[in-house]
């Protein structure tokens, strides 16, 4: 089994909380692609995060977290700015974000700070999320896309809230098609379907990233499972019923999952190889979806077997 450099942000949560009867916030380490590492590390395979760290206390944690949990850490820098903060209220299960911190501590990765032979021995490269809409830090996603051999996995993780500037979700789109046109995998939610594709139905958005070049499109429904357009297949997978509690991390975990089984045993032959990878993955959301926080709740192979029989 190979391993997975996983490219993007890490930073720090600060989740809407209550203690004896006040509201506070309840600090937990976060970042889409640091939760996509953590839970190929959880589930059993080999994960390398790539990003920028800031220098303080709190990047220590996420440093500490990381390599706790089994991910690597070498290819990752540390610059001279406070850990982004991102502050998360909550309407029932579902998380917005707000982000604080200037300059971004993850934002601040370039192309030549990328280790190229990491990513050049990867057998799985993902690129994703909010460090897209900064400059320095698409162009190393671009350097490594180019010369990764691997699987290549992507991931828009859209935060509308970070596209308020004129022009910014166009520009999110085009970066979207580059880099759908190339991947193996494209892995969205409805909500990131709808934002970047408001007059689409989700079948139409993997429809369009399919016919971009994307080998195989999984759109996440929430509570309603999972689309799945692979080759010529176009199905809904559905969601196990659970009481969430924070979803946070949820789609994270889904891609997570579906890397960590392209580790283990490589591109499914068929749609149908698709479909049964998509439900395990949908069952680790379910798990994800149970506990408060993120990267956290990120579970083994062996919990999930056990809540899910």
């Amino acid at each position: 089994m190979g391993y997975a450099v996983v490219l993007g942000e890490a930073l720090v949560d600060l989740l809407d909380a209550e203690h004896d009867g006040e509201p506070v916030y309840r600090q937990a380490i976060g970042g889409g692609p640091l939760n996509v590492a953590v839970a190929i590390a959880r589930l059993g395979g080999d994960a390398r995060f790539v990003g920028s760290l800031g220098d303080d206390a709190l990047a220590g944690r996420i440093r500490a977290f990381l390599t706790d949990v089994g991910v690597d850490v070498s290819g990752t820098v540390t610059v001279p700015a406070p850990t982004a903060l991102a502050v998360a209220t909550f309407a029932g299960a579902e998380p917005d974000f707000r982000f604080y911190g200037e300059p971004r501590s993850y934002a601040l990765l370039g192309p030549d700070d990328l280790d190229v032979a990491l990513v050049e021995g990867a057998d799985v490269l993902y690129c994703g999320s909010i460090v897209l809409l900064d400059p320095p830090v698409l162009a190393a996603a671009r350097r490594a896309w180019s010369i990764a051999g691997a699987l290549r996995v992507f991931d828009p993780n859209v935060r509308p809230r970070l596209l308020t500037a004129p022009g910014a979700l166009d520009g999110l789109r085009a970066v979207v098609a580059e880099f759908a046109a190339s991947a193996h995998l494209v892995k969205l939610s409805s909500a990131d379907a709808r934002l970047l594709y408001p007059d689409e139905p989700v079948e139409g958005v993997a429809a369009y990233l399919r016919e971009l070049g994307a080998s195989t499109v999984v759109v996440t429904l929430g509570a309603d499972g999972a689309l799945v357009a692979a080759a010529d297949d176009v199905v809904r997978v559905p969601a196990p019923k659970v009481a969430a509690v924070d979803a946070t991390g949820a789609g994270d975990s889904v891609m997570g999952a579906l890397v960590a089984d392209l580790l283990a045993a490589g591109e499914p032959v068929d749609p149908a190889g698709w479909r049964e990878r998509v439900a395990f993955a949908l069952r680790v959301a379910a798990v994800v979806c149970e506990s408060p926080g993120g990267a956290t709740a990120m579970p083994t192979r062996t919990r999930v077997a056990a809540r899910f029989p």
